[in-house]
């Protein structure tokens, strides 16, 4: 979690539907996609995200091998290249001919205005 003051920029919360870590000024929730508050139409909120990152993958077990294990591992690194975070996202196993995708995204959002800015 973030040690942000509540009502700068990168404050979180906990999502009380999943659990997850989400930005405090979060509408809907990015993990389980549950609404969160009413936002007004005014407020950035309600600005659609830009996506400035999206990045798909696939990957299929061929059908001569025997079954595989695989565990996804997400790191994010500020500009000095020091690791800021890392999450074991999921993990799973692949019988011969099975195939999984997997897609990487990144929404960003205005912060919101008012309060002391932090960044993370």
């Amino acid at each position: 979690m973030s040690h942000a003051p509540q009502g700068s920029a990168g404050a979180t919360r906990t999502c009380p539907h999943c659990r997850e870590t989400i930005l405090e000024s979060a509408s809907v929730c990015p993990a389980c996609r549950h609404k969160l508050r009413f936002a007004e139409p005014t407020s950035t909120a309600t600005t659609s995200a830009s996506t400035p990152l999206r990045v798909e993958g696939s990957f299929r077990n061929p059908v001569d091998n025997g079954a595989w294990e695989y565990s996804m591992v997400l790191t994010i690194r500020n500009e000095r290249g020091e690791e800021v975070a890392r999450k074991l996202v999921g993990v799973g196993a692949m019988r011969p001919d099975e195939q999984r995708t997997f897609t990487l995204s990144v929404e960003m959002n205005p912060a919101p205005t008012g309060g002391k800015r932090t960044w993370h």
